[in-house]
């Protein structure tokens, strides 16, 4: 059994397609929009299979700040290398995205940084 693919509500579906695509070599399906529900969403297909299904709706609230909260935490990206880690992180950060930690190794032997995407989902880049 493999997981098919995580999702993520947005309020800024065309930013955050872009932001993927820029960053991380995704490749966006078509736009899929219901007119009746107003719903609209993209499958983002990124190398090795793995997918991300970006959403937007009306009435979609933001979740509350908090460092720690219940449910799923992060999205991880292998980048093969601790120098792809770096300079992925050095060029988020000179285009502007927040980082949140590293790079660094972890406690637990990962060579790892933490970025927020632009709604400030957080992302490690690992390598």
């Amino acid at each position: 059994m493999v997981i098919d693919h995580a999702a993520v509500y947005t309020r800024r579906l065309e930013a955050l397609r872009e932001f993927y695509e820029t960053y991380f070599g995704a490749q966006a399906g078509a736009l899929y929009h219901n007119p009746k529900t107003g719903f609209s969403s993209y499958f983002l297909s990124f190398d090795g299979g793995s997918r991300l299904e970006i959403m937007a709706r009306p009435g979609t609230s933001l979740r509350p700040q908090a460092e720690f909260l219940c449910g799923y935490v992060h999205l991880a990206f292998n980048l093969g290398s601790r120098v792809a880690v770096g300079e992925l992180t050095n060029r988020l950060a000179a285009d502007g995205y927040r980082i949140k930690s590293g790079p660094r190794v972890t406690g637990d032997g990962y060579y790892e940084s933490c970025i927020f995407d632009p709604d400030g989902n957080e992302i490690e880049l690992v390598g």
